[in-house]
């Protein structure tokens, strides 16, 4: 079968290359058309109850992820020249396109009581114009007696002051929420610049857009980067510009491929779709060795440029097709699992890895038969003396240190599992950007002065239309004090901003401004909080707090939220301080009377982050499940399938453990390791075995013999694929994000034992095991 396939791709050379070449074309036009995902969601399926909430919260009150921070901190904010740079850049930011809004210290406004029409009126706190200190120190006093405004823009304890900029939610998601982030910012560094005040900026708005502006910059040069590094192994190896060209072009159609079908199958770029790029070239260039390694060492022996292009085909085909399987398999299994983020990094790569295989099965018999046949030059890489010794070595070692080979692997697998014991599963929003870069120093600042930035919804449904209309509204507000109060005594979480805190600060106003008035109204005044309640009208203009009940109460006054910044607390914390906010929101309201809905960003991320943790179990079962039915198929035999799999598992043992003792968590970024590093390193025992059969008959079923042979006839492809495999990988360990370079240092190691055990504990294991 086989054979007929090689002389039907070589008499059919010329059409299957222009063919190739016409849907490259298409495909590059298809690639051209990729687009950035700015979403944090979309880890968790659409139909989770969760996710579901989520989306009900985000139709009644919009998007909870659209607020920029930037905070200050200096014991001089007050002096008139510092205040009226802040004060300018408030308005700066005001008419940079695309910010809808902008609060801070500078506009804030004070209620006072027109003694006419006895209603509320919204006063600015600090005038226009302020030509003395005197001034400047009579509006901050004013300012300091309003507790409406204290955690919310200021913190009197460390002298911090936070600036709110809120953003037009559709331009976050699309590639102009780029160049509304750097107008904001470019401000932003100017008023650093000419007051010496250093500013820190943190919000999902710039959390996302920074990470997915990285990525698409990190995706080009990983390309870029792991094209040169093959390169030069391929240069250095076979010594021809034009062999190394062809490898090359190879894994660029691939990359062309790979990059339309994400845009074919309606998905855009993120921060494991990136990754597939990168991955076809590392897993790509093996395929070129494989098949010009055999093609040369065929040649050597006949001579014969046609036979050799025949065996090439014919015999490393099949064992070409099932390690680009057995890859596609470490990576498809992503799909099976109930990540939205997984099942598209799955159905991309697993495709691409089998696309490639058809890419390198048509170019390269194709091309290499156009091309003047190899020179001897091109020939010394089979017998390099370094490569032929220490495969000697492994020999020695396989035949005369069994029991210490034994021994060793099972000290390495305790050592493992102390390790695994060790390890944790923790992911954090911005866990992997290094310690010290500016989003994540500038997101402790807020942290540390205003107890974070990411988003906390409560949801408070009264399950009666108009249920928060007038006086009716009295007892929720009461209840939701006190759950604020509760929230207010975690360390981890901000005072919430509410209805209540609206109401209370009304109230201030309208009994003539004392602090000491900041609270709630009894029901004495009933007919006082029905004005601000009740629904308005389009005529009746609006009061001072149209804006507030716009974005806190629904349309129907049904429900009402409260919005919580918190700290980045990860997932393993997270649900800890969940349960106690739901625990105290059970004691505060009848859930007969009142549905409470937790949701928002934070909860999202924390649903998706469950759903890719667990994915990885799934997808390591299903993974090892099709594994083992390819290696039955292929082998036939229950034995070699266990030869097969130890040399595997043990690798999987011990970059888990590895894990625990470096301290690196099982995160959504590190997920990948597992599954992507078995389907690759089964290559290798692939690869091995195959030949092991092929030559098992020739040498009249000697096991010994043919297990020397094989190490020495297959050994130097193996050496080489994993050489480029761990180059490949190694590339990633230059990543900015922190999940990306354990990715990348954690398969090479594992890709590096895998190497060690398919050439020595698996011809050991062949050598006990099938004695018959």
């Amino acid at each position: 079968m086989w054979k007929r396939l090689a002389k039907f791709v070589l008499n059919n050379r010329l059409f299957l290359l222009i063919l190739l070449f016409a849907v490259t074309a298409v495909m590059a036009f298809f690639a051209s058309k990729i687009k950035l995902s700015y979403e944090f969601s979309k880890a968790i399926p659409v139909d989770n109850p969760k996710y579901q909430d989520y989306l009900s919260f985000k139709s009644k009150f919009g998007d909870d992820g659209n607020v920029l921070v930037v905070g200050i901190q200096t014991d001089q904010f007050f002096e008139l020249k510092t205040f009226e740079a802040f004060r300018q850049l408030n308005n700066e930011l005001k008419k940079v396109p695309h910010v809808e809004d902008v609060l801070s210290v500078s506009n804030a406004v004070n209620l006072s009581k027109d003694i006419i029409t006895q209603k509320l009126i919204a006063n600015q706190v600090f005038a226009n114009s302020i030509h003395t200190q005197e001034q400047m120190d009579s509006s901050r006093r004013v300012f300091y007696s309003l507790p409406f405004y204290k955690s919310l823009l200021y913190n009197p304890a460390t002298n911090a002051y936070l600036m709110l900029v809120r953003i037009n939610k559709d331009i976050l998601n699309s590639k102009g929420r780029t160049k509304v982030i750097n107008d904001i910012i470019s401000p932003i560094n100017h008023f650093s610049a000419a007051t010496k005040v250093q500013t820190h900026i943190s919000g999902l708005p710039l959390i996302r857009t920074e990470v997915a502006d990285r990525i698409a910059r990190e995706m080009k040069w990983f390309i870029i980067g792991s094209l040169v590094l093959s390169a030069l192994i391929l240069l250095f190896m076979f010594r021809s510009v034009k062999t190394s060209l062809l490898s090359l072009l190879v894994v660029i159609i691939g990359v062309v491929w790979s990059v339309a079908l994400i845009q074919l199958f309606g998905y855009k770029i993120t921060l494991l779709t990136a990754l597939i790029p990168p991955l076809v070239v590392v897993i790509g260039i093996p395929n070129c060795i494989y098949f010009l390694n055999k093609y040369h060492s065929t040649y050597k022996k006949t001579g014969n440029k046609e036979q050799s292009l025949i065996d090439m085909v014919s015999k490393m085909g099949i064992v070409t097709l099932f390690c680009n399987i057995t890859a596609a398999i470490g990576l498809a299994v992503f799909a099976l699992t109930q990540s939205a983020i997984l099942k598209e990094f799955g159905e991309v790569a697993g495709l691409s890895i089998m696309l490639i295989f058809v890419i390198s099965f048509i170019l390269l018999p194709g091309a290499l038969s156009y091309m003047a046949v190899p020179e001897k030059k091109q020939l010394k890489y089979l017998e390099v003396k370094f490569f032929t010794n220490l495969l000697l070595r492994i020999e020695r070692w396989v035949f005369n240190h069994k029991k210490f080979v034994y021994v060793f692997t099972i000290v390495i697998i305790i050592f493992s599992f102390l390790g695994i014991l060790k390890l944790k599963t923790e992911g954090f929003i911005v866990d992997d950007l290094p310690k010290t870069d500016k989003i994540y120093t500038d997101l402790k600042f807020f942290e540390k002065n205003f107890h974070g930035v990411m988003p906390l919804e409560i949801i408070i449904d009264t399950k009666k239309r108009f249920g928060l209309a007038g006086a009716r509204a009295l007892p929720v507000l009461v209840k939701m004090d006190s759950l604020a109060t509760y929230i207010k005594g975690q360390k981890e979480m901000n005072r919430p901003l509410s209805i209540a805190e609206g109401i209370k600060f009304v109230k201030q106003g309208f009994y003539g401004g004392d602090s000491s008035d900041y609270a709630l109204p009894n029901s004495f005044d009933a007919a006082f909080v029905g004005d601000y309640l009740r629904p308005q009208k389009e005529s009746d203009g609006k009061n001072n707090l149209s804006k507030l009940l716009t974005s806190f109460i629904d349309t129907a006054r049904e429900s009402t939220r409260m919005s919580i910044n918190m700290a980045d607390v990860g997932t393993e914390k997270l649900p800890i301080i969940l349960a106690g906010i739901r625990k105290e929101t059970n004691h505060l309201f009848d859930s007969s009377k009142y549905k409470i809905t937790l949701t928002g960003s934070t909860i999202t991320f924390l649903e998706g982050s469950t759903f890719i943790i667990n994915g990885l179990k799934d997808s390591l079962l299903w993974a090892f499940l099709f594994i083992t039915l390819c290696m039955l198929y292929l082998f036939k035999s229950v034995r070699i399938l266990v030869c097969s799999l130890i040399p595997n598992i043990i690798p999987l043992i011990v970059t888990a453990g590895i894990m625990g003792w470096a301290g690196v968590r099982l995160k959504p970024s590190t997920v990948l390791i597992f599954s992507l590093a078995l389907g690759i390193a089964i290559d290798v025992t692939i690869r091995f075995l195959v030949n092991y059969n092929q030559e098992l008959p020739e040498h009249n079923f000697n096991i010994k013999k043919t297990v020397s042979e094989t190490i020495k006839h297959t050994g130097l492809s193996i050496l080489y694929t994993s050489l480029v495999l761990i180059a490949g990988f190694i590339i990633f360990c230059f990543s900015g994000f922190g999940g990306t370079q354990s990715l990348g240092w954690l398969t090479s190691i594992t890709l590096f034992t895998a190497t060690l055990t398919n050439l020595i504990l698996l011809p050991v294991l062949l050598i006990d095991i099938t004695k018959k």
